[in-house]
């Protein structure tokens, strides 16, 4: 495999701390590579550097003379003044970009949603996020870098995304690199797992599982000598517990050896053992949405929707965009009054509710992390045991430092653990997460995945990360923009198939009536301008034949070279233009309105080659 790029001996520090230090690696085709490391420890920066975006304290970024490399940022880094069709596509006419495979999949896969001609500071971040993507993806690098590219996508978009960098180059070719906590879309798609940890990077083979298979393996090789020193402290412990006259006699340096080896025990790597946090009695009554009607402005989100929760259950929600999901959960939670229908909730319920934003923490953002837990209680009964507020919070990740950190200075992960904490030492008994998994790392996901496993109320969860779905819910439910509630036995592959023919429908029906519509246009300007060229005026029908569309194909060919060359004489006009305004001060009104004339006729010439273009191209759907 041909070398892309590689960096030799990098070294980064920020302050007093070294993010990587020594690093050297390297990224050949055919390499689809996940990064994957906890918050903080420079999963970004190692991209940054390898996109050659920032400098490194030492060492240096090496690549092939003709490689070219896209970059996705975590950051907004679109013109807010473009329109949604200029920030991807520039200024190229319709049929010039339309006339791409690639661009239309990026299209019909991450912009259907969005108004073409909208401006992008009047999208919403997660619009923002889409087009920045479709930008990045329309293009022809060797190299791709996406930071977090499934931040904001649901789990259709995360599903067609992994298809597209899948399919985007030879097996053997093109490579790509990403930094992502959705372990599905890891497996999916990266043959090569980079860890990111203690300022050093760790190569795996494989994907998500195979990357945690190796690492188990790995920790169990490294902890050969360990084991042999945690017999020794057994054995330790088992000649001090012999009986009490013995116990007297035993010499004082033994003792204190059993009792250095103990405290030289390290502690895990990540402890979270929050199970089964106390909580209120459920009842046989739980939560219970009776023939629920809901419209908010002029949208009808829900139609005679009937949802049952019972004590225990545990249940995940999917759905596209704008479907309902968070107002569902606002519904459960008595938030919002449906238009018809009702909510019952059972004399024991106690709900608490994990918000995307967590603005929740913004009334004590100016308390610490301890003070936080301590306003809720001093000391909990966590697996039996008493737990002081501050042994709670570094079982969640905050050690001794980090517990006395504001919590306006916490990262988006760090405010999300601590919300979920904060949630959880109130002992409700119906818990609801909405997008939990945002801006956490694969080893607080798998640490909080282990809180929910030991929870023993009733879970609702809201996200677009099918691996959290299946690890921690029975079964899935889903909402597909109609207004209504479907239960999903097959879980989430059942919800794509749904996806997918209701899209296979609707194009369909738009295809038909698009070239209904198309027809009449082109007759129109047939009859309004005969002889310019614009002969096509008849509907397409669906289903086209063989040698339909065979003679498309050629007629788009045709159609292609001819706007070309239109193109061109449209530029030499406008020179002529410019230089006949330089040379006469605009005066010579006579030659600009000839010239002008011309320029209307090349553009009338123009639409009308579109237009067969379009209908032409039709045939071929």
């Amino acid at each position: 495999m041909a070398h892309l790029l590689g960096a030799e001996n990098l070294s980064i520090s920020f302050g007093t701390r070294t993010i990587l230090d020594g690093v050297s690696l390297g990224l050949e085709e055919g390499d689809r590579i996940g990064v994957v490391g906890r918050n903080g420890d420079g999963k970004s920066t190692l991209m940054r550097l390898l996109a050659e975006r920032q400098t490194p304290d030492d060492g240096r970024v090496t690549r092939r003379r003709d490689v070219t490399v896209g970059y996705l940022d975590q950051s907004d880094v679109l013109d807010g003044d473009l329109t949604v069709g200029q920030a991807i596509v520039g200024d190229a006419a319709d049929y010039e970009w339309a006339s791409n495979a690639r661009i239309r999949d990026v299209m019909s896969g991450l912009i259907q949603e969005v108004d073409w001609n909208a401006s992008v500071s009047s999208l919403s971040g997660g619009q923002k996020r889409r087009v920045a993507l479709a930008k990045l993806l329309t293009g022809d690098d060797d190299v791709v870098m996406l930071d977090e590219p499934t931040n904001h996508l649901d789990v259709e978009g995360v599903a067609w995304l992994a298809q597209h960098l899948k399919n985007r180059w030879r097996t053997d070719a093109g490579g790509l690199l990403v930094v992502t906590h959705d372990r599905w879309f890891l497996d999916e798609i990266c043959t090569r797992t980079w860890e990111v940890h203690d300022a050093v990077i760790d190569p795996f083979d494989g994907g998500y599982a195979a990357y945690v298979l190796a690492r188990a393996e790995r920790d169990r090789m490294a902890n050969v000598v360990e084991g042999k020193r945690q017999q020794l402290v057994k054995k330790e412990l088992a000649w001090l517990r012999r009986g009490a006259p013995a116990r007297t006699a035993k010499p004082k340096f033994r003792i204190e050896a059993a009792n250095n080896l103990i405290a030289d025990v390290p502690e895990p790597r990540d402890t979270l053992s929050l199970n089964k946090m106390a909580t209120a009695r459920l009842g046989k009554d739980v939560l219970d949405l009776e023939e629920v009607s809901l419209t908010l402005g002029d949208t009808e989100l829900f139609k005679n929707v009937t949802l049952r929760l019972a004590p225990g259950e545990r249940l995940g929600l999917v759905g596209i965009n704008g479907a309902g999901k968070t107002t569902l959960l606002r519904l459960l939670n008595g938030e919002i009054e449906p238009t018809k229908g009702r909510l019952k909730r059972g004399t024991t319920v106690q709900t608490a509710v994990l918000t995307q934003e967590v603005k929740e923490l913004d009334e004590v953002a100016d308390m610490r992390v301890i003070e936080v837990i301590e306003n809720e209680k001093r000391v909990f009964s966590v697996g039996g045991r008493e737990l002081s507020a501050g042994q709670l919070v570094e079982q969640l990740g905050f050690n001794a430092q980090r517990q006395w950190t504001p919590v306006k200075e916490l990262s988006g992960g760090e405010r999300r653990r601590l919300q979920l904490l904060r949630l959880l030492v109130g002992e409700p008994n119906v818990l609801m997460l909405d997008e939990p998994t945002n801006d956490l790392d694969t080893d607080t996901l798998a640490a909080v995945e282990d809180v929910l496993d030991g929870w023993p109320g009733t879970l609702v969860v809201v996200s677009h990360d099918r691996y959290l779905l299946e690890r921690v819910t029975d079964h899935q439910m889903a909402l597909l923009g109609d207004g209504k509630l479907r239960g999903l036995p097959g879980g989430v592959d059942q919800y794509l198939e749904l996806r997918n023919a209701a899209l296979v429908a609707n194009s369909s029906a738009s295809t038909a009536a698009r070239g209904s519509s198309q027809a009449a246009r082109a007759a129109a300007a047939g009859s309004s301008r005969p002889g310019s060229g614009g002969g096509v005026a008849t509907a397409v029908a669906s289903g086209s034949s063989e040698a339909e569309k065979r003679i498309a194909k050629k007629d788009l060919t045709r159609i292609d070279r001819q706007m070309t060359k239109l193109k061109q004489q449209v530029e030499k006009v406008n020179a002529q233009m410019t230089a006949a305004t330089e040379k006469s001060g605009g005066a010579d009104f006579e030659q600009l309105a000839e010239l002008n004339k011309k320029l209307q006729s090349l553009a009338a010439d123009q639409e009308d080659l579109e237009m067969q273009w379009l209908e032409a191209s039709e045939k071929l759907d």
